[in-house]
C-alpha cells in the first residue's frame, strides 16, 4: 500500500440494535476508532471524523487516515555511566545485560545526560506497520470498549455482542482491509433496507458509502435522517394543526427508521373525553407516534406514524397503526371513567394499608405529616404578607396521593398529579387544590420550573421537607453516588420553590415542625445498633436539633451548585452562606447585592479591611466590644471614620428595613476612604488598654455593618 492519505471506512452491520442507545453505541465507536488510530500514530483528520448508525448498522468515517504508521522511534535509558563503567573503562555486567536486553553491542549504545549525570541509552528506529495491519487490533479495541451491559450470544460461537452480527467492511480508499472478527470476513459488500433493497449494496470506496446506502433506501447519517421525520411528519399532518415532536421521540423514531415515511392517522374522537395527557403519553411512549394539536393547544383526533418502508398501500399501515392505538386508548377510557366513579378523597383509606417506609409509616401517615406542615407554612406566609388560603393549603395536601390509588395512574404511573388535578375538578375541588395537586410535583426534571399557584407552593415546600426529614431521620440519607429517594433532588427543588417562589419562610423552623411529627422509633432507627442489636439510649431532643442542622447544611449545598450554574461566584455565595439565612428568599436577595457589591471599584478593598478587621479581632483574643467612647477619638483620621460610619450606619438602617440590600451595600461602600485613612494613620494595637478596646470597637461595629447583609471578607482581596 502505497503512503497515500485516505478516507477510512469501518461498518459493521448487525440486527435491529436497541433504539435508546443506538446513539451512545455510535459514538463510543467512532471514538473507539479514533482513539485507537491516535495511540498507534497513524495521521488521520479525527477532528473531521464521522459516526453514523442506523437501526442496522455502526459505522464511522475518517478522512485522511495515512497507509502507514511513521517511523518509530524507541529509547531506552540504562545505567548511569559510572556503574556502567569500571575503573579500568570496561563494561560492567550492568551496562553488557542492558545492551543484551536491547539486542545491540555495546559500543552501539549512545549517552545522555540527566540531573543525576551522564547514563547509557539505547535508542532505535524501525519503519512503521502499515494501517490495514493495524485495523483490526484497532477495530477489536474499540467494539470492546462499548458500552453494552448485556451482551447476546448467537449460534455456536463463543463471541459475543450487542446483537448478533452479519456483516463487515472495512476500506481504506477504495481497497478492502483484511479482517476476521464476530465471525465475519471483511469486503465492500454492505445492506441496503430490509424491504426495499435486500440484495448486497457494492460499496466502491470509502467515499461513496453514504451515497450508495442512499440509493438502497438507507439514511444512514442520523442528522439527514431526523430531518427526514421532521419533513414527513410535517408533510402528512392536518392543515392548521400542530404535530408536537419532541427531541426524545424524534431521536427514538429516528433510531427506529432507516428510511422514514410519515402516515397521518386518525383516531374516534369519543376518546377525547380522557384526558389528553394519557392520550398523548399512550401515542409517544408506548407506540412512538406523533400527537398532533389544533391552533389553541388542545389534542385532535389525528396522530402521525413513521413507518420504515414506503409503501405500495400506505392506508394498510394507517389501518395497523389505528388498529394497534385503539385498544389502548379504550383501556384508558375505561380506566377514566371507573375512576370518575369514586370520589378522589375516598382513596384516603387506601392509603393506610400502602407502607411509605417502615419506620416512617403509611403512606397517609405521611400525608397527614404534609397537611399538617401544609398548614404551619400557609399560615406563616400568611402572617409574612404573603396571601395563601391554610385551609385550600391544608386539603390540597389530604388529597395529594389519593391519585396514586386510582387504576389509571396504575397503569400510567408517570401521570400521577396530572389525574389528581383531573379527578378533584371533576369532584367539586376548589380551583387551587385541584391545580396543586398537578404542580406540587414541579420542577420534576433539570430545567423544569417551580409551582405556579400559591397553594401549590406551599405543598411543594411541605412535602420536600417532610420527606427530607423523614429519610435523613431513618439514616438512609444520600451517600456518594447512591440517592435511592431522590433527596438531592427534592432539596434542591425546596430551595427553588423558597427562592423563587419568594416565599419568607423560616426553614430551619420548618425542619423543626417536620422533625418534631417524627416518631421516637424514626428518630431511633436512623442510629447505629449495639452490639446486641439493639439501639442505643438517645436523646430524641439532641437527635432532632443535629437533624434540624444537617438539613439545613444538605440543603445549602445543592443550592451552592444551583447559583454555580447561573454564573455567581463561589466566594460571593460563601459570603451570604458564613450568615446561613434560614428565609432562602432573603438568601437570595442579599446573595444578588454581594454580587452587585462585589462589582464596585471599591469591593476588593473594603474585602481586604474586612480580613484585616478580623484578624485584629481574633488577636484581641474575643474581647467583648463596647459601645464607642467619643472622648477616647483622636483627631484626624479616627475621628473621620468614627462619624463617616455613624452617618452610613443610619442611612443603611432604612436600607435594612425594607430589605433594599443593594443600596445599604452601596453606601457603605462610601466608607472605604475613611476605612483605608484609618489603616494608614492609626496604630490600632497600642498600649494603652482602653484606647485599644475603643479602636477594636469602631472596627467591630464597622465590619459589624457590612455583616448585616453577608461576610464580605470572603470575597477576593485587593
Amino acid at each position: 500500500m502505497s503512503q497515500d492519505h485516505a478516507s477510512l471506512l469501518i461498518e459493521l452491520g448487525t440486527e435491529e440494535l436497541p433504539p435508546k442507545a443506538l446513539d451512545e453505541l455510535a459514538a463510543a465507536f467512532a471514538s473507539g476508532i479514533c482513539d485507537g488510530l491516535a495511540r498507534r500514530g497513524i495521521a488521520a483528520d479525527l477532528a473531521g471524523a464521522r459516526r453514523y448508525c442506523s437501526p442496522r448498522r455502526l459505522a464511522v468515517l475518517v478522512p485522511g487516515v495515512a497507509a502507514q504508521q511513521p517511523l518509530q522511534k524507541s529509547e531506552a535509558l540504562g545505567p548511569y555511566v559510572n556503574i556502567g563503567l569500571d575503573a579500568n573503562g570496561a563494561p560492567t555486567p550492568a551496562l553488557l545485560g542492558f545492551a543484551a536486553k536491547n539486542g545491540v553491542a555495546v559500543d552501539q549504545l549512545q549517552r545522555t545526560t540527566d540531573a543525576k549525570g551522564e547514563r547509557f541509552v539505547a535508542r532505535s528506529e524501525k519503519p512503521g506497520q502499515s494501517t490495514a495491519a493495524l485495523l483490526p487490533e484497532i477495530v477489536t479495541e474499540a467494539l470492546k470498549a462499548l458500552p453494552i451491559p448485556k451482551p447476546m450470544r448467537w449460534g455456536d460461537h463463543d463471541y459475543t455482542f450487542v446483537r448478533p452480527a452479519h456483516w463487515l467492511v472495512i476500506l481504506h480508499g477504495d481497497t478492502v482491509v483484511d479482517a476476521d472478527m464476530l465471525g465475519l470476513r471483511s469486503g465492500r459488500s454492505s445492506r441496503g433496507h430490509r424491504f426495499h433493497h435486500p440484495q448486497p449494496v457494492h460499496v466502491a470506496d470509502a467515499d461513496g458509502w453514504l451515497d450508495a446506502l442512499r440509493a438502497a433506501k438507507v439514511l444512514a447519517d442520523p442528522a439527514e435522517r431526523r430531518e427526514r421525520v421532521r419533513a414527513e411528519v410535517a408533510r402528512v399532518a392536518p392543515a392548521g394543526s400542530t404535530p408536537r415532536l419532541s427531541d426524545a421521540l424524534l431521536d427514538e423514531i429516528a433510531n427506529l427508521t432507516e428510511w422514514p415515511v410519515g402516515i397521518a392517522c386518525a383516531f374516534e374522537r369519543e376518546f377525547l373525553a380522557v384526558p389528553q395527557e394519557a392520550l398523548v403519553t399512550t401515542m409517544e411512549t408506548n407506540q412512538k407516534f406523533v400527537p398532533v394539536f389544533d391552533a389553541e393547544g388542545r389534542l385532535t383526533a389525528h396522530f402521525i406514524g413513521v413507518a420504515n418502508i414506503e409503501s405500495k398501500d400506505p392506508a394498510e399501515i394507517r389501518k395497523g397503526y389505528e388498529r394497534v392505538i385503539r385498544p389502548r386508548f379504550a383501556d384508558a377510557k375505561f380506566f377514566f371513567d371507573e375512576d370518575l366513579e369514586t370520589p378522589l378523597a375516598s382513596q384516603q383509606d387506601a392509603l393506610k394499608s400502602v407502607t411509605y417506609q417502615q419506620a416512617l409509616g403509611s403512606v397517609w401517615d405521611k400525608t397527614v405529616r404534609v397537611a399538617e406542615l401544609a398548614r404551619v407554612i400557609a399560615n406563616r406566609l400568611r402572617d409574612a404578607g404573603i396571601a395563601v388560603d391554610a385551609a385550600l393549603a391544608t386539603r390540597a395536601a389530604a388529597l395529594s396521593r389519593c391519585d396514586l390509588m386510582t387504576r389509571m395512574v396504575g397503569e400510567f404511573p408517570e401521570l400521577q398529579g396530572t389525574m389528581g388535578r383531573y379527578y378533584a375538578a371533576a369532584g367539586g375541588e376548589d380551583a387551587q387544590v385541584a391545580q396543586a395537586l398537578d404542580e406540587f410535583y414541579r420542577p420534576r426534571f433539570a430545567g423544569d420550573g417551580i409551582a405556579q399557584g400559591k397553594v401549590g407552593q406551599v405543598l411543594a415546600v411541605a412535602e420536600r421537607i417532610d420527606t427530607l426529614a423523614g429519610i435523613f431521620a431513618v439514616g438512609m440519607k444520600p451517600s456518594g453516588n447512591k440517592d435511592p429517594f431522590a433527596l438531592r433532588r427534592a432539596a434542591l427543588g425546596l430551595a427553588r420553590t423558597l427562592i423563587e417562589g419568594d416565599l419568607a419562610l423560616d426553614l430551619r423552623a420548618q425542619f423543626d415542625e417536620a422533625l418534631a411529627q417524627l416518631p421516637d422509633g424514626a428518630l431511633a432507627a436512623g442510629l447505629p445498633k449495639g452490639k446486641d442489636g439493639t439501639v442505643v439510649v438517645f436523646d430524641a431532643a439532641a437527635r432532632r436539633a443535629a437533624l434540624g442542622a444537617e438539613l439545613y447544611d444538605f440543603v445549602l449545598d445543592r443550592l451552592r451548585g444551583y447559583y454555580v450554574d447561573r454564573g455567581v461566584p463561589v466566594e460571593a455565595f460563601q459570603a451570604v452562606r458564613e450568615l446561613a439565612p434560614a428565609d432562602l428568599a432573603d438568601f437570595d436577595r442579599r446573595l444578588r447585592a454581594v454580587v452587585e457589591f462585589a462589582a464596585l471599584p471599591e469591593a476588593r478593598a473594603l474585602a481586604a479591611a474586612n480580613k484585616r478587621i478580623n484578624n485584629l479581632l481574633r488577636q484581641a483574643g474575643g474581647m467583648e466590644l463596647g459601645d464607642v467612647d467619643d472622648a477616647l477619638l483622636e483627631d484626624g483620621a479616627e475621628r473621620a471614620l468614627s462619624e463617616a460610619f455613624r452617618a452610613a450606619a443610619a442611612d443603611a438602617k432604612a436600607h435594612v428595613a425594607q430589605r433594599d440590600y443593594v443600596g445599604m451595600l452601596r453606601r457603605l461602600a462610601q466608607l472605604r476612604e475613611p476605612i483605608d485613612r484609618f489603616f494608614q494613620d492609626v496604630m490600632v494595637m497600642v498600649d494603652d488598654g482602653r484606647v485599644r478596646a475603643n479602636r477594636l470597637s469602631l472596627l467591630g461595629a464597622v465590619a459589624g455593618s457590612f455583616l448585616a447583609v453577608a461576610d464580605i471578607s470572603q470575597l477576593p482581596a485587593a
